[in-house]
């Protein structure tokens, strides 16, 4: 496709971008533009405190759905609301629904003329449970600002991500209404936290672009690679009985350590193998012991306990590799219990069956968006890995579409007190409007 360059005049330039394309008699005014970020600063925070308030844990999307929906009209995107199909479980890159689809959708939303160059920009709605409120400085779901933070579940993973976009495309759309020249889309997703379903149904909708960006808590640099992920249900049953007779009984506690200790085993041994897109993580490789349930009554041995289990695994490993791998480990536990062996424990996948992913650090697309953070602050941002996943692997596994995450700086995010800061939404804003900008005047030639 022929180029659609405007650039500024002499600056450094990566993959025949300028990284100041709009300097000195360009048609867009850089100060308009961080002015204009500055000034709807506040109803972007606004926005974000009205999405924390809404708990869009997995299976209660859809207010906060509805709050995206109006925020996307109001800046002028066509919007739809997508169903997610009941029988997604049965596509072969799903993950395991977690609760019924009936009610629930991926919010699109679109701009632009429909041709030239697209781009999309993708971001999950939902957020995980938040454990132990009474521990929280203040309820979960009551957003409260303390200085530059704002605390609230979801606030950084990934709400305020939603509101540094909104805000980036509100201040780019009032300094320059025809940036766009092109198809620009907003994919608002369910289940990226537990299978990624949601944005595979938007995907195989044909909701695609030349390339995504996610605004997920990065800490404002760029997300490049991500490790493969396996969530499983173990069922360890036991021989119940009156605790007088526990010494003649099987507890299933007891069992349960076992087979955990064998899975710390293979988790060492995973991290023996990191793979080069991992460099930098000491450990990237954890098996995670998310739940575990046992029992109705203390003077009661169980009969039963349930493990939840969340595996990261190395990207060579195929999601059906890992999932034997782990089984393997799991039934191991018996070489040395006969119980075990006898009545082993059963075994099944329970949500994510997500393979690993990495974008090359030299992509073009990485490159622009480092380019375009460079212009904005003066430095270039880190390229980095996570030892967890995004749905940016979708993008990249299963419909070869470049996609890597940038988004504002987060802490504790799953945790508790999660928070994001405020200053950093801003300061990601400027890079992703200047990112949009480039991506319509001067397309990528290998889009």
């Amino acid at each position: 496709m022929a180029l659609h360059a405007r650039r500024g005049v002499g600056s450094a330039k990566v993959f025949g971008l300028d990284i100041r394309p709009f300097e000195r008699g360009a048609r867009l005014d850089l100060d308009r533009l961080d002015a204009g970020i500055t000034e709807r600063a506040e109803a972007a925070f606004s926005f974000l405190e009205r999405l924390v308030a809404t708990p869009s844990t997995v299976g209660n999307e859809d207010e906060a759905q509805v709050i995206v929906e109006h925020e996307l009209k109001r800046l002028g995107f066509e919007v739809e609301r997508l169903s997610i199909p009941e029988g997604i479980g049965n596509d072969p890159l799903a993950g395991v629904p977690q609760t019924s689809y009936a009610g629930r959708h991926d919010v699109i939303g679109r701009l632009g003329n429909g041709d030239g160059p697209s781009l999309l920009l993708n971001g999950h709605v939902d957020v995980v449970p938040a454990e132990q409120p009474d521990l929280w400085a203040s309820p979960p779901f009551e957003p409260r600002r303390d200085g530059d933070r704002l605390f609230g579940r979801g606030a950084g993973d990934m709400k305020g991500g939603f509101a540094m976009a909104m805000l980036a495309m509100d201040a780019l759309m009032a300094a320059d209404p025809g940036a766009i020249d092109g198809s620009f889309l907003f994919a608002s997703v369910i289940e990226e936290e537990c299978t990624g379903n949601g944005t595979l149904a938007a995907a195989r909708a044909g909701v695609l672009a030349d390339a995504v960006i996610l605004p997920e808590p990065t800490g404002l640099d760029l997300l490049m690679a991500g490790v493969g992920i396996l969530w499983l249900d173990v069922v360890v049953t036991g021989w119940s009985a009156h605790a007088e007779a526990a010494d003649r009984a099987v507890n299933p506690v007891d069992l349960s350590l076992r087979i955990v200790e064998r899975l710390r085993g293979l988790e060492r041994e995973m991290n023996t193998l990191i793979e080069p897109a991992m460099g930098g993580v000491a450990h990237p490789y954890n098996v995670n012991i998310g739940t575990f349930r046992s029992g109705d009554w203390p003077s009661s041995v169980p009969a039963a306990a349930t493990l939840r289990i969340r595996v990261g695994h190395p990207s060579a490993w195929s999601a059906e590799e890992a999932e034997a791998r782990v089984r393997a480990a799991i039934l191991s536990a018996g070489e040395d219990e006969p119980w075990l062996r006898d009545h082993p424990p059963a075994v099944r996948a329970s949500g994510f069956k997500a393979g690993g992913y990495a974008l090359a650090v030299d992509h073009p697309l990485a490159e622009r968006m480092a380019a375009s953070h460079e212009a904005a602050h003066g430095a270039r941002p880190r390229a980095k890995p996570l030892a967890s996943t995004t749905d940016a692997r979708i993008y990249l596994n299963d419909f070869e579409v470049p996609a890597l995450c940038y988004g504002p700086i987060a802490h504790d995010i799953h945790g508790i007190d999660e928070s994001v800061e405020l200053s950093s939404i801003v300061a990601g804003a400027r890079t992703l409007a200047r990112f949009i900008c480039t991506w319509y005047a001067d397309p990528p030639e290998n889009r």
